[in-house]
């Protein structure tokens, strides 16, 4: 119920994953006022405390949509869990508290009305933010994270010889598009708003509706980027285009992680995947290993091992043989009966953080934010 709970999390689905959390909380406290309080296992303390954190998060993620300045609910959620639970997932949730806590007494001592360009705004977006990534790593289904750049020895002997994803932190902080020529919306505008690019119109490549277009960064930007949260607007993606061997500037801002060195040739593939919150790739494999690496904005992953591949029920035609046609957030279950239940890995990718995923792995990508991704695929 727990991974339920998070997965209502990232669908925005705020009322279900409340019930849910609610639901989980019952049950654990019954466990912890079984006997003595010493007596009580940690495994029921932690899980009070992880149950606490989603819930805060989805009652904060509720408070903000309704733009609603009493964040007193919130609050008490997470003191609760700091006084029922025991400290876990990096001592994270006192941090929460202090933060809310914070933008709760800024509120309460202004009178004017919630501003969406105000400093708070930007508070809320950043915690939102770190949240969303800490929500993935206390899912029992995390990928494997690691917080510096491993040796080359030990990235080939531990994940790429085992097939193993595994997100790397720390590894692109380098790279000018995060420090001397951050990436922004006006920087693209300035560099390449005139230049020509593909873009992809529709919800997923698989649907009969989808299509492509050509038009200027600038007119990409204003027409899906910036417009994105118009309920009538058509999801545009600029996706899987080699836009750094046309537009020389922007690959001056990335670099070529050195993993891909560990390749049997000095080919790497770099494809660019721009667009705004909401686009999707759907389930599908790749036949080469792939550094995805998020420059701007996060993005939701879920990863299946080839082991699973006859229960992804992939296309049958040749053209999208690679692709699974079951709609992983929402599948159907009498069509596809053989996908309940399976294993898989899961994370948010933010930006500085590059995610490995070996030859054939399947996986599911869906943007949580204006994002824009780097892939490099090697041999």
């Amino acid at each position: 119920m727990y991974n339920k709970a998070v997965d209502c999390f990232f669908k925005e689905e705020w009322t279900d994953c409340l019930s849910k959390c609610k639901a989980l909380l019952d049950i654990t406290w019954e466990y912890l006022y079984t006997g003595h309080w010493k007596d009580v296992h940690i495994v029921w303390r932690q899980a009070y405390t992880y149950v606490s954190y989603v819930k805060a998060l989805a009652e904060f993620a509720v408070q903000c949509s309704n733009r609603c300045e009493d964040f007193h609910n919130v609050i008490r959620t997470c003191d609760m869990g700091l006084l029922m639970g025991a400290p876990a997932l990096n001592n994270v949730l006192p941090k929460l508290a202090s933060r809310i806590h914070k933008l709760h007494v800024s509120h309460m001592q202004k009178s004017d009305d919630f501003n969406e360009n105000s400093d708070d705004a930007l508070e809320i977006s950043t915690l939102a933010c770190e949240s969303s990534v800490l929500i993935s790593q206390c899912s029992a289904n995390a990928v494997s994270v690691l917080h510096s750049s491993p040796s080359i020895e030990h990235f080939s002997t531990n994940f790429m010889v085992t097939n193993t994803p595994v997100i790397i932190k720390g590894c692109m902080d380098f790279w000018p598009a995060l420090s001397t020529r951050h990436w922004s919306l006006n920087y693209f505008k300035q560099i390449a708003g005139y230049r020509l690019v593909p873009v992809e119109v529709g919800s997923k490549y698989t649907e009969d509706s989808w299509s492509q277009k050509l038009m200027t960064i600038n007119e990409f930007i204003d027409l899906y980027v910036a417009k994105s949260d118009s309920p009538t607007s058509e999801p545009g993606y600029l996706a899987q285009h080699q836009l750094f061997d046309q537009i020389t500037e922007l690959k001056n801002d990335i670099i070529i992680p050195s993993y891909c060195g560990l390749g049997e040739c000095d080919d790497v593939d770099i494809n660019a995947w721009f667009g705004p919150k909401g686009t999707i790739s759907p389930l599908h494999q790749d036949i080469k290993n792939n550094f995805l690496a998020q420059v701007v904005g996060r993005k939701y992953i879920r990863l299946y091992s080839t082991d699973y591949t006859s229960k992804l029920y992939p296309h049958s035609s040749h053209l999208l043989n690679n692709t699974s046609q079951v709609d992983v957030e929402n599948p159907d279950l009498e069509k596809f009966p053989l996908f309940k239940d399976l294993p898989y890995l899961e994370c948010v990718l933010s930006a500085g953080e590059m995610l490995y995923i070996p030859p054939m792995y399947w996986h599911y990508v869906r943007s949580l934010s204006t994002s824009f991704s780097v892939s490099f695929w090697w041999k």
